[in-house]
């Protein structure tokens, strides 16, 4: 029995890492070029826009909520940076901007959701829908282009020619926020709501604040990812980072992070991140339609939510 109960905490411990090792293997079998050190950098910097607003939904999701506004956020700090920018203002001030008009985002989601007590899968979603209109209504729709050079590093520059700087900043952020979950008072007290919101309150836990701060964070991190899509594409979209919600939700998912909150961590989840970028450069690599590219996140995502549940009745 011990033997059994041993196993099965191993299991749940290190599926992620059996994951990323099988689909390593398979890829590598699959593709000779998949271990080139070119290769893992651009994966590399494919996941890190990803990644980075990955780190605030998994901060949500512990928290207890969701938040589906953060693609919509990412636009509009990156159609307001890149305006800034354009119009020759100093980056730092540009990107500064940015970021703030993300934490204003994820404050107005976090108020509502804390003070009213309001669905927060609803009221992230009135938010997406109010970033992206803004995003498209700032400049009629209209990308912005003549973005500095020197703005262009934080998302498209690579340190000696190779590594590149957004995947820096991504792997930085992933340890300072694990560090903050794990050894800091708010890291603590966004698993105990999340546990057991009743019994944080009776314990004297501020959840609004918590609720409030965690969403502002959330809103900050999608901004700046924004920022890092705009820097990347030398251009302000206004319809870029769709559908990233959905991809941090999953990247959450994958790695460990439970929706029912008070379970998981930002390295879990920068494993999820990996392994959906690995699935989609693969299908790439041997030339397979994107559509296979989306079974395949779906099948994982479906496959990982089955493993957790069964791992956990089992324990």
């Amino acid at each position: 029995m011990k033997e059994k109960t041993s196993f099965i905490s191993l299991l749940k411990k290190y599926s992620l890492v059996l994951l990323l090792v099988v689909f390593v293997i398979v890829s590598s079998i699959l593709s000779p070029n998949f271990l080139k050190s070119a290769n893992i950098l651009n994966m590399l910097q494919q996941c890190s826009v990803p990644g980075i607003i990955a780190i605030g939904m998994t901060m949500v999701i512990i928290l207890g909520g969701i938040d589906l506004s953060v693609g919509g956020v990412a636009a509009l700090c990156g159609m307001v940076t890149s305006i800034l920018v354009a119009a020759e203002k100093p980056d730092a001030v540009a990107i500064l901007a940015g970021i703030g008009v993300g934490a204003l985002c994820g404050l107005f989601t976090g108020t509502i959701i804390s003070r009213f007590g309001l669905p927060d899968f609803i009221v992230s979603m009135g938010t997406l829908q109010i970033a992206r209109g803004a995003a498209l209504l700032v400049t009629r729709g209209q990308p912005v282009f003549g973005l500095a050079k020197t703005f262009q590093v934080i998302g498209g520059g690579r340190i000696a020619g190779k590594f590149p700087v957004a995947g820096l900043i991504w792997i930085i952020l992933t340890i300072v926020m694990f560090l903050i979950m794990k050894y800091t008072v708010f890291g603590r007290s966004l698993y105990a709501i999340g546990g057991n919101r009743e019994a944080a309150n009776l314990s004297g836990i501020k959840t609004r604040r918590n609720y409030c701060i965690t969403y502002v964070i959330c809103g900050a991190l999608a901004g700046f990812a924004g920022i890092l899509t705009a820097s990347w594409l030398k251009t302000g979209q206004p319809t870029a980072c769709d559908g990233y919600e959905l991809d941090a939700i999953a990247a959450s998912v994958i790695g460990g992070t439970a929706m029912t909150g008070g379970i998981g961590n930002v390295i879990g989840t920068f494993g999820g991140v990996f392994l959906l970028q690995i699935i989609t450069n693969i299908f790439n690599l041997v030339g397979l339609s994107s559509f296979y590219q989306q079974i395949a996140k779906g099948v994982i995502i479906i496959g990982a939510l089955l493993l957790n549940k069964l791992v956990t009745v089992r324990k």
